[in-house]
């Protein structure tokens, strides 16, 4: 009899697979559409379930998390709804001009920032009319958007953060630890027999393996199965 297999018991929820409660402590969101004026950064926060720097700002009564810009500091003063494009500042993309970097992006107006939100990462606005605004992202990728939909002026900060190597598998862990993350992964073909579909390693011809179209989410791994096979005529 097979035991449960790791995508079985990740998707249970059991406290071997739980992320420490206050890891994502800190909700990335953009103040409400209605919300403008000068905001301050009160203090940048280091977040072990974020690649970047936070931002806290304060605007009125009001405070919130956003990715840091690079080049910002604790006790600047940023403006939110403006034209102004000055770093650090939340724009909506009609005032971006098309050859300002942009970052935390929104998909609807007032959603409070999807997109571009990595170390080190940022958008650019290649097209505008009236009510729409076409975003170029890192990986060459054009997105249209509504135009009023708001971004934050500049480049993600933590640009460095892959270029210093890890050293340590201790150190390793204790990262992925912070983000509920899988590590480290073992290629299935090395399970044992019981642990996974792929597992025992029987036989030297090893194929890929096409899971079924009925089979429960835990147990679907391998490829997707097409919908027809063989070349289209």
């Amino acid at each position: 009899m097979g035991k449960t297999i790791i995508q079985q018991a990740r998707g249970h929820g059991s406290k071997t697979y739980q992320v420490r409660p206050n890891a994502y402590r800190y909700r990335i969101q953009y103040p409400k559409l209605n919300v403008i004026g000068k905001a301050k950064i009160v203090k940048l926060i280091n977040s072990a379930a974020h690649s970047c720097p936070l931002a806290k700002i304060v605007i009125g009564k009001e405070i919130f998390y956003v990715p840091a810009a690079n080049g910002v500091y604790e006790g600047q003063e940023i403006e939110i709804g403006s034209d102004k494009v000055i770093t650090g500042n939340i724009v909506a993309l009609k005032h971006i001009p098309f050859d300002a970097h942009v970052f935390d992006i929104e998909i609807r107006p007032g959603d409070g920032g999807k997109m571009v939100r990595t170390s080190g990462n940022s958008a650019s606005v290649i097209r505008k009319d009236e009510k729409t605004a076409t975003v170029l992202m890192s990986s060459k990728k054009e997105v249209k958007l509504d135009a009023n939909c708001r971004a934050t002026v500049g480049i993600v900060a933590g640009e460095g953060r892959l270029l210093k190597p890890v050293v340590k598998a201790g150190k390793k862990h204790h990262m992925m630890k912070a983000r509920n993350k899988l590590w480290p992964r073992t290629s299935a073909i090395k399970f044992n027999a019981v642990d996974h579909p792929f597992g025992g390693g029987r036989g030297k011809r090893i194929k890929s393996k096409i899971a079924k179209n009925n089979a429960p989410a835990g147990a679907k791994v391998g490829h997707l199965h097409p919908r027809r096979t063989g070349v289209r005529k």
